[in-house]
C-alpha cells in the first residue's frame, strides 16, 4: 500500500534571497501603473495617427480641388480655341494637342497624388510604428 505523503507548502523565501523576497510584495502596483502608461502613450499614438492622416486627406483633397478648377480652365481654352478654328485641319490640330496637354497633365497630377498619399500614409503610420517599437521594447528580456 503506497504511503501518503504530507503536502509541502511553498516558501518562496527558500529561492529568493531577503531583499528580493521584500522587493517582489514591496510594490504590487507598479505593474498598473505601467499599464496605464501604456495605454495613455497608445492613445496619444492613435489619436496621433489619425490627425496626421486627417491631414493628409485634407492635402489630397486640396490637390485635388486645385487640378479640377485648372482641369476646366484648361478645358474653356480648348473650346475657346477651337471656335476660333477655321478650317477642319485646325479643329484637328487644337483638339490634338489639347488631348496631348490634357494627358499629360493627368498623368502629372496622378504621380504628385501619388506622393502626397504615400506621404499621408507614412506620416499616419509613423506614432503607431513607434509605439509598437516601444512596446516591444519593454517586452524585450534585461541582462
Amino acid at each position: 500500500m503506497p504511503t501518503k505523503t504530507k503536502p509541502v507548502a511553498f516558501d518562496a523565501s527558500a529561492f529568493l534571497s531577503p531583499d528580493a523576497f521584500k522587493s517582489l510584495f514591496a510594490n504590487p502596483f507598479v505593474g498598473f501603473a505601467d499599464a496605464g502608461d501604456l495605454s495613455k502613450k497608445n492613445l496619444e499614438a492613435v489619436v496621433a495617427a489619425a490627425t496626421a492622416a486627417a491631414k493628409g486627406a485634407e492635402a489630397l483633397g486640396a490637390q485635388a480641388f486645385a487640378f479640377s478648377k485648372a482641369q476646366v480652365e484648361h478645358q474653356t481654352a480648348a473650346v475657346q480655341s477651337l471656335a476660333s478654328a477655321r478650317t477642319m485641319q485646325d479643329v484637328i490640330e487644337l483638339q490634338t494637342a489639347y488631348a496631348k496637354t490634357a494627358a499629360e497633365r493627368a498623368t502629372a497630377e496622378a504621380a504628385k497624388a501619388t506622393e502626397t498619399l504615400t506621404s499621408a500614409v507614412q506620416d499616419a503610420f509613423r506614432p503607431l510604428t513607434e509605439r509598437l517599437a516601444a512596446s516591444f521594447e519593454k517586452l524585450q528580456p534585461t541582462g
